[in-house]
Order: C-alpha cells, then structure tokens, then sequence
C-alpha cells in the first residue's frame, strides 16, 4: 500500500505546450562520448555536455569542467594543479627535486598540490618525504606498501588528484621541471588542447646506442598508427587536463610505457596535444629503465592501443597483402600448371581471409562497446 499521498492530476492545457528552443541542451550519458568521465563524482548519471568555461584565478577549479567540490574536507580551498611525483629510490636527491618545483611553483599564479609517491622504496625515500612534508606546505605523501611501477603510482596519483590539471614528471633531475608553470598556462589560455608535452630534444639515457634507434622506430609506428607527428613518444614530463584523462587510466600498464598510452589515447580520440621543446639532463641515481624488457613493452603497448582503438588499421594491411600474394601467386600457377594450386597458395589466401575477418570483428568489438 502506498503510504505517500497523491498528487492532483493538472490538466495541460493545448495552447500552453510550447516547443523546446533549438539552442536546448542535449542530453547524452557521461562516458559513452570520446573523453568522456568516468570520475566516481559524477555517479554516470545524465547530464548536459559542458563546455569548458575561461579560466578564473580566484575559482580554481570549476564546476562545469570539474562536479567535485571545490572546497576538500579539510577546509582549504581545492588546488589547481596537481603535480604527480614518482619516487622510487630516489632518497639522495629528491629534496632538491621538490625544492625545484615548489619554488616554481610558488612564484607562479596558481595554486597547487605536489603529490609525492613512495612506490615501497628501499631506501629513505619515505623518510626524506615525511621530512620534507613538514617544511613544504603544499606537499602530500601516499606511500605505498608494494611496488606497483611508475604507471600504478601515475594513475593511482591522478585518480586521487584534487586539482584540475594534473602533471606528470619524474624525481630524477632529468626534466626542467621549472617550466611547469608554462605547461599549465598553455592548457588554461588555451581550451583546443588537453594535454602539453615537454618533448625533449636531446638523449641522455642509458644504453643510448640502443636506445635511439628504438625509440626512433617505435615513434614512427605510432606516428603510423595514430596519422599524426609525435615529436617524444615516452617524455614523462606533462600536464594534461584531469577530466578528460579519468577515462583512459585504466588502460594504463604498470609499467614506464604509461606515458605512451596516455599519448596514444589522447591521440586517438581527438584529443589534441602540444609538443613544447624542453632539454633533458643526466640522470641522478640508478636508472631503473631495463633496455630489452621496456623496449619489448613499449612496442607491444602501442600495439596493443591501436588494436585498442582501431584494430583495421594494424589487422587489415597484412589480410590483404596475403589475400593479394595469394592471388598473383594463383594466377603464376595456373599458368605453370592448369588448374593445380599448391598448399602454399591455398594457405596464403586462407590466412588473409583469416586476418581480414578477424580485423572486422575486433572492429565491430570496438565500436559497440560503450565509454571508450
């Protein structure tokens, strides 16, 4: 029995119904669309597509960009920019990596959050961040129990970002982490990009003989896959727009090859990206970069993107090159020997109806799954 009292019908009257306006609103479900959020604040519910207000110093974070609060639970007003910091092992010289950003920081315009991230170091990592925490205002500390590698403390720290603009880069001496400040300012005057790169120009990495040619070619398979000039494939220093990165965190692997796959992402759902000259230095302490085994994951995880996004771009030149071969292949054979095609022939365009019809079912995969 229903215990809440009903409500009067109204009667409508026909000459009150008017038509929506033209310029209303659509309605679409947060995630189906391209860069759309799967940010727990909004709850999936309906909404309007909003577009991206100008940038207000004296509100921070917005709410038809960003639904969160802009005032976190402590009271203190909710950051701007949250820079993400990885720290494995790197107790000897992060201090001075903090000093380097806090003071760029702290001579700029906005307001921010420098989350540092112990990935269960050896070291006194942790014990130099719980030092340096009580000297810097703005830092904030997750340690972590288990080392999960750059991409897990890269995505975990966006996750848990409060700013609307996260950034990433590394606690290893090798960036211009000074210029961080002018990553920001391009994504707040400019609203066409959602991600600012630091490409580097120069290779001062281990096992630079290998290393170079590597990055070279997987660069160009990218560039390939993706139709569009990447100037740093694997830069770790960026600042990237946090609501439109939330849905492609979870493809990201534990590994260094995360800043790859944000890059392919981004890239493949027309999300444009800024390439900004920046140098790189020598590293400070041990390179934990093991050149065969990253190597082998960067190519499988670009790969693996594009077969992601769009599997007809890497399946289907192979299918119709065998179909292709096969074919001239035949018609040599019939020529030779009337009506006689070897195993190799059969094979040959077997294999690329094969390919080809795997190519249009992962394709079909694709573009009926729902977000991205």
């Amino acid at each position: 029995m229903n215990e809440h009292p009903q409500t009067p019908a109204t009667t409508v009257e026909p000459a009150t119904v008017e038509h929506a306006p033209a310029t209303e609103p659509i309605t679409v479900r947060t995630g189906e669309l391209a860069g759309g959020s799967d940010d727990p604040a909004r709850g999936g519910e309906v909404g309007t597509v909003p577009a991206r207000p100008a940038y207000d110093p004296t509100f921070q974070t917005t709410t038809a960009l960003d639904p969160r609060p802009k005032v976190l639970e402590d009271g203190s007003e909710r950051p701007y920019v949250t820079i993400v910091l990885p720290c494995y092992n790197e107790g000897a010289h992060v201090l001075k990596e903090i000093d380097r950003i806090t003071t760029a920081m702290n001579a700029s315009e906005f307001t921010y959050e420098l989350l540092c991230i112990d990935d269960a170091s050896t070291d006194d990592t942790l014990a130099v961040l719980e030092q340096a925490a009580r000297d810097y205002a703005n830092l904030r500390i997750m340690p972590f129990r288990r080392n999960g590698g750059s991409g897990t403390a890269r995505r975990i720290g966006t996750q848990q970002a409060h700013g609307e603009i996260v950034v990433w880069t590394d606690a290893d001496m090798t960036y211009e982490n000074e210029r961080i400040p002018e990553l920001v300012r391009i994504l707040r005057d400019d609203a066409s990009y959602d991600q600012v790169v630091g490409a580097r120009t120069t290779e001062q990495g281990t096992h630079k003989w290998a290393r170079v040619p590597a990055k070279w070619l997987i660069r160009n398979i990218a560039q390939w896959l993706t139709k569009t000039r990447i100037p740093d494939l694997n830069s770790g220093l960026r600042a990237f727009r946090r609501e439109v990165s939330l849905p492609y965190l979870r493809l990201l692997p534990a590994g260094f090859s995360c800043v790859t796959t944000i890059t392919i992402a981004f890239l493949s759902n027309q999300h444009d990206i800024k390439y900004v000259e920046t140098s790189y230095a020598k590293r400070a302490g041990v390179s934990k970069f093991h050149f065969v085994s990253d190597a082998y994951r960067y190519i499988l995880q670009v790969l693996r993107m594009v077969m992601y996004f769009d599997p007809l771009k890497v399946l289907m030149p192979p299918a119709l090159w065998l179909v292709v071969i096969g074919f001239v292949k035949g018609v040599v054979d019939m020529v030779r020997h009337p009506f006689y095609f070897p195993a190799s022939t059969v094979l040959l365009v077997v294999s690329g109806i094969m390919i080809g019809s795997l190519a249009l079912l992962s394709d079909l995969v694709v573009r009926s799954r729902d977000g991205v």
